[in-house]
C-alpha cells in the first residue's frame, strides 16, 4: 500500500526542480476551509481543491497549470437563502525574477498583456494562490430558487405611482399664481393702489 504525503501549501522555488514539472494536489482540510470561507464571507466550503503542477520556464521563471475545484454556499443577494455553487476553474500564474519583468518609463505607453505575471518569491504560497483563484471564481450576485420572483414583487412595491396620479408641479404654480393674483394683499395683482 503506498501512502501519498500531503502537498505542502508554501514551496520553496529554490527546491524545485528546475528540469521537469513539480506536481501538487492540495486539499486544504477543514481548519483552512473555515478560514478561507471566513475571508471570502462564505457559509460554507466543501471539497476544496487545487491540483496541478509548476512549470519551469527558461532559467528563472515559473507557470503554475491548476484546476481549482470548491463547492460553496453564499447568501443570496435577494432573499438571504443558502445558494450552493460548484466551482471548476483553471488557474494559471506566471512568476519571473523582478529584473526580467518591464519597467516602462514615465509616460510611456506599455501594452498590457492578457497573462498575469507577478514577481517571483522566494516562496509560492500555494494556499494564497488558492484563496485569490477562489474569490475570483465566486458567483458575484448568487441568486437562490425564486429570487427572480421576490426581486420583481420588491421592485413593484417600491415603484411610483403611475404619472397621472401624481399632481403636476406646474399645474400646483399655476394654481398658487392664480391665488395670489386673486388676492389683493398679496401685492402681486398689480390692482392695489400704488
Amino acid at each position: 500500500m503506498t501512502s501519498t504525503t500531503p502537498t505542502p501549501m508554501r514551496l520553496r522555488v529554490a527546491s524545485l526542480r528546475t528540469g521537469s514539472p513539480t506536481t501538487f494536489d492540495l486539499r486544504p482540510d477543514e481548519t483552512v476551509r473555515s478560514a478561507v470561507a471566513a475571508e471570502l464571507d462564505l457559509l460554507s466550503l466543501r471539497k476544496l481543491r487545487l491540483s496541478g503542477a509548476l512549470i519551469p520556464e527558461g532559467r528563472d521563471a515559473w507557470r503554475l497549470d491548476a484546476v481549482l475545484g470548491a463547492t460553496v454556499t453564499q447568501p443570496c443577494v435577494v432573499t438571504l437563502a443558502p445558494v450552493t455553487t460548484r466551482i471548476d476553474e483553471p488557474v494559471t500564474r506566471i512568476w519571473r525574477p523582478e529584473s526580467a519583468l518591464s519597467h516602462p518609463g514615465e509616460g510611456s505607453e506599455i501594452e498590457i498583456s492578457d497573462e498575469d505575471i507577478d514577481p517571483l518569491p522566494d516562496v509560492i504560497d500555494l494556499r494564497a494562490v488558492l484563496s485569490e483563484a477562489l474569490a475570483l471564481a465566486l458567483p458575484q450576485y448568487p441568486h437562490a430558487e425564486g429570487a427572480s420572483q421576490v426581486a420583481e414583487a420588491l421592485d413593484d412595491a417600491a415603484a411610483p405611482e403611475p404619472d397621472e396620479k401624481r399632481p403636476n408641479p406646474f399645474a400646483a404654480l399655476e394654481g398658487l399664481k392664480s391665488k395670489l393674483d386673486q388676492d389683493p394683499e398679496g401685492g402681486e395683482s398689480g390692482s392695489g393702489p400704488v
